[in-house]
């Protein structure tokens, strides 16, 4: 459910390399260190165990599922939506499983009545429908069919001038400052991208605006890219954007049950108490409504890089266009449906790897998020012809489909806080995905865990061309030039929010992945109605081939980690990481100092070149107040002392496995107990300032990225709001949170010695 989509996360590996470490040259211990598989297994009978599992793989049955489950609209609260969740427990339980359907109640908002249109300068309504077309048979299959619609939306009746504000970010609205616009008392009109849909109204609701409408310009979403659906993939021009607005970067989940599940008899904020929901009244269009509101402003010519493609020359105003809209909602709760099926290990049944795929959707959810979901199944089919044969996972594996992803992670959000006592105890790593199409496998999560992402990427063929995943990959990134495609491993990208995993990482601190291909397949469906399995199997993934090799990606990861002997968690990767962000927050301090400077100097300038004419009316700006010096020496150490301990373990695990064996009985069983902490030791429990619920002080999303991950975000944000107490708080804590993982590794070589 983020920017990310028309399938998966748009290759958030290479969105991973913007901020990696450095290629320096390995250090003693990673030269000597062993792989994870060596260190964890025989891996010729790993391998075996592999390449059995794929062989029962089957891309027939994606396609039939997909076709199935995708055949009718199926949002939380929905029949389908139901019928979605026992069709996948009943596979579930065929193929093996434990298995049962967890409800949660949760708020859903569901539109009664959306009215747009201008008043003046002319008369125009728009029409808020998407065009049943002869080439797709589900369009016109219009039961139980949600309209274009935001969820969480205020209620509202508003009418004033419009006024463009691009992408509706903070850096917009600076620009308008430049252009002595204020959006005060208007009705802002904002493109999608460039940030989270949920960003746009936050930030216009800050600076005054009483209503926003968001819609999907060309450039960005249709025409422009390439033919429009049904000739090509992308977006027609009545087709529509949904999408939650909800706050969730406050916190995601449920707005009426902060912290704790949305099970019966729990405490319920009242609607109008609930912080997260908008303020304001918020709609998205589609570019033919949009065009003939666009048309009819005026004021200044909107700067090149806010120019959208639409036949128009893009004003922003505000006005002369004036627009009425009106939006009101049935406030209710709607029940979610989580089918959750459990393999029990035979050797470490308290230690749980999770995989997670959400089934609900906006419409008819083919792409997203069925494509991703499908994958799952057939891997958690896999899985279970293996135990026919006799084996059996050590840890407990965990298979679920999450409802009410889309309007804000309600389902997987609900069920982590039900179960966050027992999935702080067991919980070893949870595994995500979201949708997948043609193209590379990207992975974002946890970077003690990069070292063996890359090694199962790199034990993966693409089924197209006949080389790794991981080879494929770097020869991407090498034809972009980017300078990391040397680099033994290639970089994660840092998990911000979007999508299952949020939870998990963000509020209990456990180890997580997202994973999903993406990169050469053309968007344009995303949370319309045309997201269909028509569109999905001329456009996506026609033979189902690369759903598979996510499952093949997935499954090894799953398996590999159920079954080591040593948990492949490695640190140095990490470290390296860590390093390249307290250097950039060193950078960020320094260009703040300089700027404040150059501002306050310029603000002195101008008042004092216009004192001596007393007559002007003129009220300077006032000046910014000084930017302290900032002490980083104890994150400084606390790296430095990291990276000791990282390259400790490493040559301490090297030397038990190639002198003694693999670490057996007890020690294996206190060495992974550690292992499996270490995530939990780089939480706060007071969690970020102004959103206690985001406990992660190494990534967290962003306040006004809303998907977009900050890194070390306490000191990050503080130092881009300006608060400097904040600032200085939080390299204390980072320290002490890097400190804490030192303290777990440390403790990890000692076992080993």
């Amino acid at each position: 459910m983020n920017l990310r989509r028309f399938a998966t996360f748009a290759l958030i590996t290479l969105i991973g390399c913007t901020t990696p470490p450095s290629a320096t040259v390995p250090t003693e211990a990673t030269v000597n260190a062993i792989s994870t598989l060596d260190a964890a297994f025989d891996a010729e009978a790993q391998r075996k165990l592999e390449q059995q599992f794929d062989s029962y793989l089957n891309s027939e049955n994606l396609r039939d599922w997909m076709k199935h489950m995708s055949s009718r609209p199926h949002h939380v609260g929905s029949p389908w939506s139901k019928q979605n969740a026992e069709f996948a427990a009943a596979k579930f339980k065929e193929w093996g499983y434990e298995a049962k359907v967890e409800q949660f109640d949760v708020l859903l908002p569901i539109p009664k009545v959306r009215v747009l249109e201008m008043v003046a300068p002319e008369k125009f309504a728009a029409t808020l429908k998407e065009p049943v077309l002869e080439e797709d048979a589900s369009s016109g299959l219009r039961e139980d069919l949600l309209p274009g619609y935001n969820a969480f939306s205020a209620d509202g009746d508003v009418t004033a001038e419009l006024v463009y504000v691009n992408y509706g970010i903070p850096g917009d609205y600076e620009v308008l400052e430049r252009h002595g616009i204020d959006v005060e008392g208007k009705i802002v009109i904002a493109r999608y991208g460039g940030s989270w849909r949920g960003i746009k109204p936050k930030v216009a609701y800050e600076k005054g605006a009483i209503g926003c409408i968001i819609y999907s310009d060309p450039r960005d979403d249709g025409f422009f890219r390439g033919d429009v659906y049904p000739k090509g993939p992308y977006r027609m021009a009545h087709g529509v954007q949904r999408g939650s607005v909800v706050d969730m970067p406050m916190y995601p989940g449920d707005p009426l049950t902060p912290g704790y599940g949305a099970v019966d008899g729990a405490e319920r904020l009242d609607i109008e108490d609930a912080p997260t929901i908008m303020k304001i009244p918020v709609l998205p269009i589609s570019y033919a409504d949009a065009q003939p509101l666009l048309e009819a402003m005026e004021g200044p010519v909107a700067p090149d890089h806010w120019k959208g493609a639409l036949p128009i020359t893009y004003h922003i105003g505000p006005g002369p266009a004036k627009v009425h809209l009106r939006l009101e909602f049935e406030w209710k709760l709607r029940t979610a449906y989580n089918p959750v099926g459990r393999m029990e290990g035979s050797e470490f049944p308290d230690e749980w790897i999770m995989r997670g795929n959400h089934h609900d959707g906006w419409a008819f959810g083919a792409a997203d998020p069925i494509s991703g979901m499908v994958s799952l199944m057939e891997e958690a089919r896999a899985i279970g012809e293996l135990a026919k044969t006799g084996w059996r996972p050590k840890r407990t594996i965990i298979y679920a489909g999450w409802d009410a992803e889309e309007p804000g992670l309600l389902g997987s959000t609900e069920w982590v806080e039900h179960h966050k006592k027992e999935l702080d105890e067991k919980m070893v790593v949870y595994i995500n995905t979201d949708g997948t199409t043609r193209g590379f496998l990207g992975v974002g999560g946890s970077h003690t865990l990069e070292k063996f992402v890359n090694e199962v990427r790199s034990e993966v063929k693409d089924p197209l061309v006949n080389v790794s995943l991981q080879d494929r990959l770097r020869a991407r990134i090498r034809v972009d030039g980017n300078k990391y495609a040397e680099r033994e491993d290639i970089p994660i990208g840092a998990l911000g929010s979007g999508s299952d995993y949020t939870a998990f990482i963000h509020h209990v601190g456990i180890s997580s992945l997202n994973m999903g291909m993406s990169g050469e397949a053309g968007g344009g469906s995303y949370h319309s109605i045309y997201d269909t399995f028509d569109h999905y199997t001329r456009f996506m993934d026609p033979d189902f081939v690369y759903g598979v090799t996510l499952s093949k990606a997935t499954g090894r990861t799953t398996l590999r980690l159920a079954d080591a002997t040593v948990l492949p968690f490695r640190f140095t990767n990490f470290v390296d990481h860590v390093k390249v962000y307290v250097d950039q927050l060193k950078e960020m301090a320094k260009k703040v100092k300089e700027e404040t400077e150059r501002t306050n100097r310029l603000i002195e300038k101008n008042a004092y070149s216009l004192s001596a004419h007393p007559d002007r009316q003129y009220v300077p700006p006032v000046k910014l107040g000084s930017v302290p010096d900032f002490d980083f020496s104890p994150v400084d150490n606390a790296v430095s002392r990291l990276r000791t301990s990282a390259e400790k373990y490493e040559m301490a695990l090297t030397k038990s496995v190639t002198e003694n064996g693999r670490p057996a009985g007890a020690t294996a069983r206190n060495l992974n107990q550690i292992l499996m902490k270490v995530e939990r030791a780089m939480t706060r429990d007071d969690g970020l300032p102004r959103r206690p619920w985001f406990k992660h002080m190494i990534y967290a999303p962003g306040f006004y990225t809303g998907y977009g991950v900050k890194t070390l975000p306490g000191i990050r944000e503080g130092l881009e709001q300006r608060k400097w107490e904040e600032v200085n708080l939080f390299v204390g804590e980072v320290a002490a949170v890097l400190n804490r993982v030192a303290d777990e590794v440390d403790g990890a070589s000692l076992l080993l010695k």
